[in-house]
């Protein structure tokens, strides 16, 4: 029975040793690490491509033309041809004002021009008249001319022979006498002639004068034709009319006052998009220009088709309150999809750069004292943090100078929970993400620590 005993009590012993020996292993086991599980990451490749060397801005549509139509003349609005918010091409009749007095005035103005032009006929065939009476002034003088010389040379020949008792005394006084008579016609030739050479200028003068009374009275027709003109308002440019401002029946005034606007007429085809660049672009923006015409596209509130143009304008100043240099350029707006006042987005590309090193923008993290890096991955599932140069962000993507390879995958999503060497699992693109099952952390929350076993 002893014995019986003893064995029993070893038997215990080693039954009792055993599961604490179990419990301790399992204990042991429990406290080693385990390997965490890999982060959920999204990735995109790196590209070599073409980029274009662009700038980004918000544009404002402006017509290309603006005119806001007044009257010359005032009047009652007669008629109006358009209606509101129609496209009108230049020289369509806009307005009618009352055209009758106006043309009163042209008439009076045409009848004194026939007046006046009578008149100077009138005082042209007196001109003539005066002028042969001149001539025959001048005829009749030149011929007593001749006859007072032959005259006086018959009486002094009369004379020497009554001194040599040739002739008779009679006879001398006789040609002396004739002599004398001869040479007061002629100065009496002379007197007409002077009377109707200035009769002739005083003719030549009022012929002057009524040919300047004329010219006054063409102008005055021509200046009532002008205003009679004025009477009919035409579109001076192709465009889309605005608001009517006065309607049929109005008093409208003659310009000179900001009430006297009629309408405005905004040119929309083509069509300029106004936008501003930063100063420190001033100096590539002109070097490209001086290369050639520079691309924009448009793209209208909206709307995501574009539409293309070309930069016509580059202000003359920088503006000083906001480092900004204006720029303006013009599209052909064929559909009329850009309208004035509209906000556009503008893409102004300068330049492509062939061949490219380009990764999305969210993948590119800011380090230590400002270093760029990304996390790229490699063929065995995990991460490297490599430190790039970027050369610049164009769009949602960033040129990168060094650091990167086309081919290779980048993290762009899921970076605040890698560190270098980290095993990362791809997701797919729409493919539920993990942990976000029932009952799991949300997103970007660490994983739960391992359960250790139950003690038994």
């Amino acid at each position: 029975m002893p014995a019986l005993r003893s064995v029993l009590g070893w038997a215990l012993a080693l039954s009792l040793v055993a599961p604490l020996g179990a419990c301790s292993r399992d204990k042991a086991e429990s406290k080693a690490p385990a390997a965490p599980p890999p982060v959920p990451v999204s990735v995109a490749p790196v590209e070599q491509k073409t980029m274009a060397l662009q700038i980004q801005a918000i544009g404002t549509v402006e017509a290309f033309a603006v005119v806001s139509v007044r009257a010359q003349v005032g009047g009652e609005l007669h008629r109006v041809h358009f209606k509101e918010g129609q496209e009108v091409r230049k020289g369509d009749v806009l307005f009618t004002i009352d055209p009758r007095p106006f043309e009163a005035m042209l008439a009076q103005a045409q009848a004194n021009l026939a007046r006046d032009t009578g008149l100077v006929q009138q005082a042209r065939a007196t001109l003539e008249r005066d002028r042969a009476r001149v001539q025959q002034s001048r005829a009749a003088l030149a011929r007593d001319q001749a006859q007072a010389r032959n005259a006086e040379a018959e009486a002094k020949r009369y004379a020497a022979l009554y001194k040599q008792e040739l002739v008779s005394l009679e006879q001398s006084e006789q040609l002396h006498t004739t002599a004398e008579s001869l040479a007061a016609t002629v100065r009496a030739d002379e007197a007409d002639v002077r009377s109707a050479e200035e009769t002739v200028r005083a003719d030549e003068a009022g012929i002057k004068s009524a040919e300047q009374t004329v010219r006054a009275d063409e102008a005055a027709v021509d200046s009532a034709k002008i205003q009679l003109g004025y009477t009919t308002i035409r579109s001076p440019i192709d465009g889309r009319t605005g608001s009517l401002m006065l309607n049929e029946g109005n008093v409208v005034r003659a310009s000179g006052t900001n009430d006297s606007t009629l309408l405005v007429i905004n040119q929309i085809q083509p069509v300029y998009v106004s936008f501003t660049a930063p100063q420190q672009q001033l100096a590539t923006i002109k070097r490209y220009m001086a290369e050639g015409a520079l691309e924009v596209r448009a793209f209208p509130s909206g709307d995501p088709q574009p539409l293309p143009g070309t930069v016509t304008f580059v202000d003359n100043a920088v503006d000083q309150t906001t480092g900004t240099i204006r720029l303006k350029a013009t599209f052909v707006n064929a559909e009329k999809r850009l309208w004035p006042g509209q906000f556009a987005n503008v893409e102004l590309t300068l330049s492509t750069e062939p061949d490219a090193i380009v990764v999305p923008s969210p993948a590119v993290q800011t380090g230590q004292g400002g270093a760029s890096l990304v996390f790229v991955v490699k063929d065995d599932s995990t991460v490297e943090a490599r430190r790039i140069v970027p050369k610049r962000t164009q769009g949602s993507e960033i040129v990168v100078a060094e650091g990167l390879k086309p081919g290779e995958k980048v993290v762009t999503d899921g970076q605040q929970r890698l560190v270098n060497g980290a095993k990362v699992e791809v997701r797919t693109p729409g493919a539920t993400r993990p942990g976000r099952g029932q009952g799991a952390a949300p997103t970007g929350a660490p994983p739960a620590p391992p359960q250790a076993p139950k003690r038994p």
